[in-house]
């Protein structure tokens, strides 16, 4: 199992209050590495249009998927990130 494919790592969203319109809690979703983010506990995650936005970390919990799972994921997704 694993929580990244080629660099790209899975989080699933464990609270979305007052994000409610722009998260959905239990999706996983895609996210990017950005330290400076990390820094104020806050992670970068993307959204359906290819978006990136930052939320805080709390919000999120890391994800296993298995290699293939993780891809279909990606396609199905089409993140090109």
């Amino acid at each position: 199992m694993i929580n990244q494919l080629n660099g790209k790592k899975f989080v699933l969203c464990i609270n979305n209050k007052g994000n409610e319109a722009s998260l959905e809690q239990w999706k996983i979703y895609q996210c990017l590495p950005d330290n400076q983010a990390e820094i104020h506990n806050e992670i970068r995650v993307i959204d359906e249009e290819g978006e990136d936005y930052l939320y805080p970390s709390k919000f999120f919990s890391d994800v296993l998927l298995e290699p293939s799972v993780a891809e279909i994921f990606l396609t199905e997704h089409s993140i090109k990130a």
